[in-house]
């Protein structure tokens, strides 16, 4: 048990009628201070996006997901939230937001591996 750490993690959430409040899930990211590990993974399941919002565009939808990306891995093109602290960055992406692109409230765990337990949670809840 002393080898295991304590993690936390949201849901990403596309949500393309706000209004509606209607979401599927497309990502997980997933954030352990003992292990300096800030990870993300999505992907957009194409046939569930035409369903819930025809007009939303695959590629725009994908653009921003990637900004995500960048600014989770403190890339200088994900801007001056890129150049926060891990638990910053994580803290900023897992905020409350109205818009298409929002997370879940955290929640946490323990682990052995962060990296794992980001994809085991990406298969159980996106997947």
């Amino acid at each position: 048990m002393q080898d295991r750490v304590t993690f936390e993690y949201a849901i990403i959430r596309v949500v393309p009628r706000v209004e509606r409040e209607e979401f599927f899930n497309v990502g997980v990211i997933l954030f352990s201070k003992r292990k300096k590990f800030l990870g993300i993974k999505y992907k957009v399941n194409q046939e569930l996006l035409k369903v819930f919002s025809p007009e939303t565009e695959l590629e725009v939808l994908n653009e921003y997901l990637n900004a995500w990306k960048l600014i989770c891995d403190g890339a200088t093109a994900g801007g001056p939230i890129g150049k926060l602290e891990l638990s910053d960055r994580f803290r900023w992406l897992a905020a409350c937001r109205s818009t298409i692109i929002q997370s879940s409230k955290t929640h946490s765990g323990l682990c052995y591996n962060p990296d794992e337990e980001l994809d085991d949670i990406f298969n159980k809840y996106v997947l």
